[in-house]
């Protein structure tokens, strides 16, 4: 049995709930695009999937972490670890994300 399983499972589940937002982002505004007009610019794509890939990337680096700490099982002061800095930048590239979005289907 894998020791804190629940923690493991749920950290797991969190990281693909910010993929999937990630990839639906990407997938609406290059599927509404293709929709509304026929002459599509590339670098708004590029810098569509762009974005999404940086909430990706910053989401599995949080998940790895919060796995280090989850493994360690010792109490750890929350305000010494970078959780919260990789959270704010996670919901700040997401944001960026969905500025992207209203750009390219703009």
């Amino acid at each position: 049995m894998v020791l804190n399983f629940t923690d493991h499972a749920s950290n797991e589940r969190t990281f693909l709930a910010w993929v999937r937002t990630a990839i639906a982002i990407m997938g609406f505004g290059i599927g509404i695009e293709r929709l509304v007009t026929k002459n599509v610019a590339i670098w708004s794509e590029v810098l569509l999937l762009g974005a999404g890939a940086v909430v990706i990337l910053l989401a599995y680096v949080r998940m790895r972490h919060l796995r280090g700490m989850i493994l360690r099982s010792e109490m750890i002061d929350q305000e010494a670890t970078p959780s919260e800095t990789l959270l704010l930048l996670l919901v700040a590239s997401l944001i960026a994300l969905l500025g992207v979005f209203v750009f390219h289907i703009s």
